[in-house]
């Protein structure tokens, strides 16, 4: 059953996500239109708030869909907005050596580990959102996880690994 939110909930959901949701767009469409992408996606939250239902996620989940939806239909392409995924514009000071590497390699890897990664590790999602973004089931997402770790470490070498 789907769930009326009122507005000041969908209110209190766009502010507590709106750090994700500006991280997810950066990603997916590059520092200049960031903030655009983000406003688009809370206004089609506030006309599509009755379809959100929290049986089948959380309204992280809905607000991150909504953004790469918004994304997709942007650039009207026909693959997941997340096979677009841009680290090099993450938003992390790439004042040393170590952080350039680390952001090329991510580039580096598969469109489906690139976005578990991002979406885990720099927007912070919990591993059954990423699962819902990216279509599939937890497992898969843990399994792309660690095989992306795994090309990280081989990418990076022993040096990169743990402190």
């Amino acid at each position: 059953m789907r769930s009326k939110r009122t507005g000041g909930e969908l209110a209190q959901a766009l502010a507590a996500c709106r750090p994700a949701m500006r991280r997810f767009a950066y990603t997916l469409v590059g520092p200049d239109q960031a903030d655009d992408l983000v406003q688009d996606a809370a206004e089609r939250a506030w006309r599509k708030q009755r379809l959100f239902d929290p049986g089948r996620g959380s309204a992280q989940a809905w607000l991150l869909a909504i953004v790469a939806d918004q994304a997709r239909q942007r650039w009207r392409r026909p693959q997941p907005a997340w096979q677009e995924l841009h680290p090099e514009a993450l938003v992390i000071p790439a004042s040393d050596t170590a952080t350039v590497d680390l952001l090329r390699a991510i580039d580096a890897l598969p469109a489906r580990q690139r976005a578990a990664v991002v979406l885990h590790y720099f927007v912070d999602l919990p591993l059954a959102d990423v699962a819902e973004l990216l279509g599939c089931a937890p497992g898969t997402v843990k399994s792309q996880l660690h095989d992306a770790r795994g090309a990280l470490e081989q990418a990076l070498g022993d040096s990169y690994a743990h402190d």
